[in-house]
């Protein structure tokens, strides 16, 4: 899957808008480190960008939450929203906008958005009955339960038989035009397996389904019945909608719609693909508006092979995570150490042992010897030697030549591990480099020429690689280009723009001879494994 048009200069990325019966989960933190990196990738191509996150706040497991926590519903959004937005400071995640589904013009976009389904005939009402399983918010087929009436993506919590009035959506109507869209574009969901999952569901019949609730009073309401609350899906899709709106907008369809939409990309959890990648497009078509540029639904984290979750006493915590080993180990390990789209598993061990010996001893242990060696050797500057003056057949410079387009392939197909790996190979390979090369012998020998040429091919694939990093890893990707003797942070979204074309930047050369070099510090240190992070 191609996550971008390249003749487009604008780049829209949604995560899913994350509900609030409880404070941010692990899996959370990860669909936005992912969606972080890929807007941040975009950025330093030079693309306008928008990353929108948010919260879905309405539905029965809300109003059941907070009443078994002797608070209004709202009382608790407001508590535990805070929280979502924590984290992603913690993680330095640059999201542009982040949408509460219980903000007010948000109701506006839900009403005039129903209101046209309503005029295209797609609405009625009709007598439901079924198992309904309230933590995924969906009413359930016999074929999808475990023995005992069990979710089967919640399996502790039994499904409840519901028999009532509801508001249907003519979902059947769309079956034909949703074919029509996956052949038309192969890539609108994506990895291959998740298509085949949705292909197979739709191929099968799909059935008309409900978009409005009883006895229900925490949502909004059905603009042409208000004694019927509005389906909690119904309403939280159009947060993504909702999010495109400008601060000082009218809160009106058109003006939301007309700059940002369709988004290029929803990334999602593999659990909630259906009403993306089936029910959200039929909405939209019903409405008569574009369908998005596409769906990635990534897979489950384990901790120790183990599923996690409350119930089964295997938990992480994100918050407790990033603070005891900080956001880029986080990001880094998340991303490279887990092949997006697939199930992942986090094992503390492999997490420290993984941290230490590619960004501590790979990368970091080789700019701090290659910048005392440039100290020693060449006064403390970059050598005095062009990049593109350097031999063809130099190893790291044949590596370096098409590593940027690489990468830039890899990230465009959301193959963050790929990405981490090509650049990897680039690292490994300076660092045994410099041992073949030995410049320290060579400086005895008074073959000081050679010396530079090798201390540069170093010091330009260390710049390259915390480059093309930066999307993943911005503090120790800032701290070495300020080893480095730039004066950029990628954090600073400005800085960015105007400071690192990546036309420039992501090809071979861009270290500037003669350029003063920073003082050698450790841009990651070791980790030791004291006490594992708590559930």
């Amino acid at each position: 899957m191609k996550s971008t048009d390249k003749t487009k200069n604008t780049f829209a990325i949604t995560t899913p808008l994350y509900y609030v019966n409880d404070l941010p989960h692990i899996g959370s933190a990860y669909t936005t480190m992912a969606a972080d990196s890929l807007a941040r990738f975009e950025r330093l191509r030079g693309k306008s960008v928008l990353l929108i996150t948010g919260t879905d706040e309405h539905g029965q497991k809300i109003e059941r939450t907070a009443e078994s926590l002797g608070r209004s519903p709202q009382a608790h959004c407001d508590l535990v929203v805070p929280g979502f937005e924590a984290l992603w400071e913690q993680l330095d995640i640059q999201y542009d906008r982040f949408i509460r589904t219980t903000a007010r013009r948000h109701e506006y976009i839900v009403k005039e958005f129903f209101q046209r389904v309503w005029n295209s005939g797609d609405i009625y009402l009709n007598q439901q009955q079924g198992w309904y399983c309230v933590s995924c918010e969906e009413f359930k087929e016999e074929r999808e339960l475990l023995p005992g009436n069990l979710c089967s993506i919640h399996r502790s919590k039994k499904v409840e038989w519901r028999d009532e009035e509801n508001y249907f959506f003519r979902l059947s109507r769309y079956q034909e035009q949703l074919l029509a869209l996956y052949a038309e574009n192969p890539d609108f969901i994506a990895p291959e397996s998740r298509r085949n999952e949705v292909l197979s569901f739709v191929n099968s019949g799909v059935q008309d389904f409900s978009i409005s609730r009883v006895n229900l009073e925490w949502g909004l309401p059905v603009p042409v019945d208000p004694s019927h609350t509005i389906y909690v899906w119904f309403d939280a899709l159009l947060g993504y909608v909702t999010a495109l709106l400008d601060p000082d907008s009218d809160p009106t369809l058109e003006n939301a719609l007309s700059k940002w939409w369709p988004v290029d990309l929803h990334l999602i959890g593999k659990d909630i693909l259906r009403f993306h990648a089936v029910y959200w497009p039929a909405m939209l078509m019903s409405a008569g508006l574009p369908v998005p540029g596409g769906v990635f639904a990534h897979g489950f984290l384990t901790k120790d092979g183990k599923k996690m979750g409350k119930s089964e006493g295997n938990t992480l915590n994100p918050v407790e995570l990033v603070e005891k080993y900080g956001a880029d180990a986080v990001r880094y390990y998340f991303l490279k150490e887990i092949e997006f789209g697939q199930d992942g598993d986090f094992s503390e061990t492999r997490f420290i042992n993984t941290l230490n010996a590619e960004l501590a001893n790979d990368l970091g242990n080789l700019l701090n010897r290659t910048l005392n060696m440039a100290r020693k050797y060449c006064g403390g500057c970059v050598p005095n030697v062009s990049g593109e003056k350097i031999s063809g057949d130099n190893l790291l410079k044949g590596m370096s030549l098409n590593l940027g387009d690489r990468v830039a392939d890899f990230y465009e197909e959301l193959a963050f591990s790929k990405a981490c790996e090509a650049v990897l190979a680039l690292v490994r390979a300076g660092n045994k480099f410099i041992d073949v090369q030995a410049p320290w012998s060579l400086y005895k020998q008074g073959q000081v020429e050679t010396v530079e040429q090798v201390l540069y091919s170093v010091l330009e694939s260390v710049r390259l690689a915390s480059y093309l990093l930066s999307p993943i890893i911005p503090n120790i990707s800032s701290a070495i280009y300020q080893q480095l003797g730039f004066s950029i942070d990628f954090n600073d979204r400005v800085a960015v723009d105007h400071l690192t074309n990546f036309a420039t930047h992501s090809v071979w050369g861009a270290l500037p001879a003669n350029q003063t070099l920073g003082e050698a510090q450790p841009v990651f240190k070791r980790l030791e494994l004291l006490e594992t992070v708590p559930s």
